[in-house]
């Protein structure tokens, strides 16, 4: 194991502080390194292996539809239609209630895709190009530029400002913060359902269904990043739907094609004829067809699997465990979250905790320097959460 680290220690970019362990393979909710030491997954390679691994019933149809699709054809570019494509793009505007999609490689290219949306919008009501996004603070979007624009760190932005401008940053679940930075320039307001980078916060029901009602007065849109929080993992397919305030436009990826890179920003059809047309947009790679039969894939099995319900079920179970851990430990402050995207919230830096847990074979990340989070695959047992536990309380004592 040392050598692999070694090899990628002289070679990769060095943007990344890893744990000092090389996995090799996985099975159900385990993963196992290059040693063959078993180790039990909270992390879900950051909420994107939703499915687990090497599942005979859902894992397996996966890999069965990828090794397919790569005998028949893996891109062809945007020129021209593909079968996958079309397929994924009716169910997941179907399972949206948005009706049309742009596929991309990344959540960051979603929301790249969602500010030029949101800019292209305005421009075309005035032919003005100075409008203004609201976006929240402590929030997360990605590392590309305007991904970390509307990013609500400064600590991410500092060192490559200027940013590309027009931002502005309120405070997540108070309305009045929104409402006093909003102008006649204003064309969007971007959040995150639940921030996870930021710390598991939720929005409140009452916080989104004022911003709702505020754009449809002023017509603003409002747009939703749903990238960690979406895929089934608060128990809707999409968090806004526990609320039931619906986004003029919203991006998702990770789970969407459980590993294979792929994410999507979706908009209401009356946004996508006042936006982008055909030249204002483009990649190469999105959309392709081994990434859209993943997501075609993925939205089957979840029905299938009903993996909602489970997460439904199982979600409350580790909240019920997690508040047992609050109670039972000072240096515990909080529980947050919703379903299978949960946060314990620390009065000191929870990183020893997270190498003693590794070192024990449980897997998990922080969101900060003092909250552990908690983003397993959608496919967790109570066994499987009574397993974390027991190695999460001997990391802590």
């Amino acid at each position: 194991m040392n050598s692999y680290i070694e090899k990628a220690e002289n070679s990769l970019l060095h943007t990344y502080n890893r744990f000092q362990v090389v996995f090799e393979h996985g099975q159900g909710v385990y993963l196992y390194d290059t040693e063959g030491k078993k180790y039990l997954d909270f992390c879900g390679g950051i909420a994107v292996n939703a499915l687990g691994y090497g599942d005979q019933e859902l894992e397996k149809e996966l890999i069965d539809a990828l090794s397919d699709q790569i005998r028949k054809v893996t891109h062809t570019s945007n020129y021209f239609y593909n079968i996958p494509a079309a397929e994924a793009a009716q169910k997941l505007t179907k399972a949206a209630g948005l009706e049309r999609v742009f596929f991309t490689n990344s959540g960051a290219e979603a929301v790249e895709g969602l500010i030029k949306t949101a800019r292209k919008y305005a421009y075309l009501k005035d032919g003005n190009t100075d409008h203004e996004i609201i976006a929240m603070e402590h929030s997360f979007h990605g590392r590309t530029m305007g991904a970390l624009s509307v990013t609500g760190n400064p600590a991410y932005r500092k060192a490559f400002e200027p940013m590309i401008g027009n931002v502005k940053f309120a405070t997540m679940n108070d309305y009045e913060s929104v409402e006093a930075l909003v102008n006649e320039k204003t064309c969007a307001i971007l959040l995150e359902t639940v921030q996870g980078e930021g710390g598991i916060f939720p929005a409140e029901e009452g916080f989104l269904k004022k911003l709702r009602k505020l754009c449809d007065e002023k017509d603003i849109l409002l747009i939703f990043d749903e990238i960690q929080c979406g895929m089934g993992r608060t128990g809707e397919l999409f968090a806004w739907q526990r609320f039931g305030v619906k986004p003029d436009a919203m991006a998702t990826a990770k789970a969407l094609g459980c590993g294979i890179p792929v994410g999507a920003f979706l908009m209401s059809q009356k946004l996508a004829d006042a936006s982008l047309v055909a030249g204002d947009h483009g990649t190469t790679y999105g959309g392709n067809p081994l990434a859209c039969r993943a997501v075609s894939t993925v939205l089957d099995l979840y029905e299938k699997r009903d993996i909602l319900s489970h997460v439904k079920k199982v979600g409350a179970y580790l909240e019920e465990k997690l508040d047992g851990l609050v109670a039972k430990y000072d240096h515990i402050i909080e529980r947050r979250g919703i379903g299978l995207m949960q946060g314990l919230e620390f009065d000191c830096e929870v990183k020893p905790v997270l190498q003693k847990a590794l070192d024990n074979g449980l897997v998990l990340i922080n969101a900060g320097a003092k909250i552990i989070r908690f983003v397993p695959p959608l496919v967790i047992t109570e066994e499987d959460i009574d397993e974390m536990i027991r190695i999460l309380e001997d990391a802590l004592s």
